[in-house]
């Protein structure tokens, strides 16, 4: 049963089929708004399939990171899938300190990214890990910051079945006006954490030819790909368990799923690129102001 839970259904699989789903809703909302058709629901899945079958090429450097460094990527998300998604099913599996490891498995990703581009040798993948180590270090704090929040008006627990059944108890954290500005943190968070628009620093395509994925290819290219649209799915389910899980049924959750998705979409095609320098007095100026202002209002049981 734990095998079907990680490589099936909540896991791997289905966390998969979602994201790769998500990806292309991404990519067809994102060119009506460029006055293109776009492409049919299935591409997704037909790239990820190309790209297993392309050559993967090899960096002369550390081959070993460069190689294993996609799949730890991967794996922290199938995690974080599989965790959230048998909590959200049944809130009393849940155990003592289980926020802090999914804060944890979120943090992987970027790492996996940081480690793969540092072990590559190019110099424009240097560049991007610079990029992306100031990035991860600039919005973990008022993510935290936001969550805290969500700790406190959930009467301390730091046990993901705790908040979600404080929630379905007391109401969402999201109706309260701490949770409402954690929320707002949370979501711009949100977008740095899935490297889209304007905190794609560390690719960048137009300055710095992909940056982080620049020597990635065939099968390890698929793998970072297949690990940031499943990132897509996991990131507002995390979000979702945390401020807004007063009512957990499958239709509500799809419907909050999509809502969040729609924001992910909009904030990308309005909001220009912006500087890593302006990214960290972004995050560690007003949001963590706000994050603060939240964590305030949390403790004064607003």
């Amino acid at each position: 049963m734990i095998f079907f839970n990680f490589l099936v259904f909540p896991g791997f699989l289905f966390s998969a089929v979602v994201g790769l789903i998500a990806g292309w809703i991404d990519r067809k909302v994102t060119a009506r708004v460029q006055w293109r058709v776009g492409p049919p629901w299935y591409q997704n899945f037909v790239d990820f399939m190309k790209l297993l079958g392309k050559e993967t090429i090899l960096p002369q450097s550390n081959k070993t990171t460069f190689i294993f460094a996609p799949f730890v990527g991967l794996i922290s998300v199938i995690l974080v899938a599989t965790l959230l998604g048998k909590l959200l099913m049944d809130p009393t599996q849940s155990f003592l300190g289980d926020l802090i490891v999914v804060l944890y498995l979120l943090v992987m990703p970027a790492i996996s990214i940081i480690l793969g581009a540092s072990a590559s040798g190019n110099p424009l993948a240097s560049t991007g890990v610079s990029r992306e180590i100031k990035l991860v270090l600039a919005y973990e704090l008022p993510f935290i910051l936001a969550i805290v929040a969500v700790i406190i008006k959930s009467g301390a627990n730091i046990k993901l079945g705790q908040i979600l059944s404080a929630q379905i108890n007391n109401g969402a954290v999201l109706g309260s006006p701490s949770g409402l500005i954690a929320f707002i943190v949370a979501i711009l968070c949100m977008q740095a954490k899935l490297g889209l628009v304007p905190f794609d620093v560390s690719e960048a395509e137009q300055e710095i030819m992909a940056g982080v994925l620049i020597e990635y290819s065939g099968f390890l290219l698929a793998i970072f790909k297949l690990m940031k649209v499943m990132l897509l799915y996991v990131m507002p389910l995390f979000l979702i368990s945390l401020f807004w899980a007063a009512n957990i049924n499958i239709y509500s959750l799809i419907g909050k799923y999509v809502l969040l998705l729609v924001i992910i979409i909009l904030v990308k095609n309005t909001a220009p690129r912006v500087r890593v320098d302006q990214a960290m007095k972004f995050f560690w100026g007003p949001i963590s102001l706000l994050a603060t202002i939240a964590i305030i209002l949390a403790l004064s049981g607003r």
